[in-house]
C-alpha cells in the first residue's frame, strides 16, 4: 500500500472518528471536568511501537492544553498480562488504545474499540541492534543480513507485530529458518534491546522506534527492504473512554503538523491525516 493510500485511509479513518468524539461530547451529560475544577485526564494506552513518541508528546499536549495524561504501556498482542488486550480483558479502563492495526481491528471485533474510530498514525520499521561496544554487522544486503542471522549465536525478537513476521515468514522467505529459530528467543515483557544490552543475546530484532531508546545498544539499521515489513500503529477510542473532548484534543494534536519532527525523531513515519 502506498504511503499515498495510508494518508486517504488514515484522512478517512479521522473523519469517522471525529464524527464519533462529536457524537460522544453530545451524548455525554457529564463534562470532562472533575469536581475539584481540573481537567479530567487523557487515558493512553499504547504499545511499544509508539510509546517513546507518545512518551515525548504527552508533556507537550499537557503543556499546550493544560490536559493531564495517564499512561499504560503494553504490547499490541502476546500473554503477556501487560499486553493491551490482556489489560481491557481484565477492565482496565482507557480513552485511547494506540498499537498496531491488526491487534487494534481485533479489539474492535471483540468490542474493546468502538468501531470506525480507528485513526492511523505511523508507519515503523524492523532493525537491528547489538550491544554497544561489539562488532557492527553488514545487514545492507538480504545476502548478509541472512549471513548475520545464520552467524549469530543468539537472537531476540519481539513477541508482537514484527516478531510474529520474524517467526513466521521472515526467516522462511531468507530460507534459514529451521536453522536459526533454535537460537531464537521470543521476548515477552522486556523491550529486545534490554535483553541485548544485557548481553543475553548477540543481536535483537524489533520496532526500530522499540530499538533506539535503549542505552547499552548499538543501532545497526532496518533490515533490507526485501524482507521488510513495515507495521501501522494507529488510534482507537476505547469503548470505556468518558473523556471524548480530550481524547479530541489528543488525537488533533498527535496528528499535527508540530507533532511530525518528534515522532520522526523516535525513528517512525507519520502517515496521519492532518487536520
Amino acid at each position: 500500500m502506498s504511503i499515498t493510500t495510508q494518508f486517504t485511509l488514515g484522512r478517512r479513518a479521522w473523519l469517522l472518528a471525529a464524527a464519533l468524539l462529536a457524537a460522544g461530547c453530545a451524548q455525554t451529560p457529564t463534562s470532562p471536568v472533575t469536581d475539584g475544577g481540573a481537567a479530567e485526564a487523557v487515558r493512553v494506552m499504547t504499545s511499544g511501537g509508539f510509546a517513546e513518541a507518545h512518551q515525548r508528546l504527552a508533556p507537550e499536549f499537557t503543556q499546550a492544553t493544560g490536559t493531564r495524561v495517564e499512561t499504560a504501556l503494553g504490547s499490541s498482542m502476546g500473554a503477556s498480562p501487560t499486553s493491551i488486550p490482556n489489560r481491557l480483558e481484565k477492565g482496565e479502563v482507557a480513552d485511547v488504545v494506540i498499537l498496531a492495526r491488526p491487534a487494534l481491528d481485533k479489539l474492535v471485533e471483540q468490542t474493546y474499540v468502538r468501531p470506525g474510530s480507528q485513526v492511523d498514525l505511523v508507519r515503523s520499521a524492523i532493525g537491528l541492534s547489538v550491544k554497544k561496544g561489539a562488532p557492527v554487522p553488514d545487514i545492507s544486503s538480504e545476502e548478509k543480513f541472512r549471513q548475520v542471522l545464520l552467524n549469530a549465536k543468539s537472537i531476540a525478537y519481539s513477541a508482537s507485530a514484527s516478531g510474529t513476521y520474524y517467526e513466521s515468514a521472515m526467516l522462511r522467505k531468507l530460507g534459514i529458518h529451521d536453522q536459526v529459530m533454535p537460537k531464537s528467543r521470543k521476548i515477552l515483557t522486556e523491550r529486545v534491546g534490554t535483553i541485548v544490552a544485557r548481553g543475553e543475546a548477540e543481536i535483537g530484532l524489533q520496532q526500530v522506534s522499540e530499538l533506539l531508546p535503549i542505552e547499552g545498544t548499538s543501532f545497526v539499521g532496518k533490515i533490507p527492504e526485501s524482507v521488510q515489513q513495515y507495521t501501522i500503529f494507529s488510534a482507537g477510542v476505547a469503548t470505556t473512554s468518558t473523556n471524548a473532548k480530550g481524547l479530541e484534543s489528543l488525537l488533533r494534536f498527535y496528528t499535527s503538523p508540530a507533532a511530525r519532527k518528534t515522532i520522526e525523531a523516535t525513528g517512525l513515519e507519520p502517515i496521519a491525516a492532518q487536520r
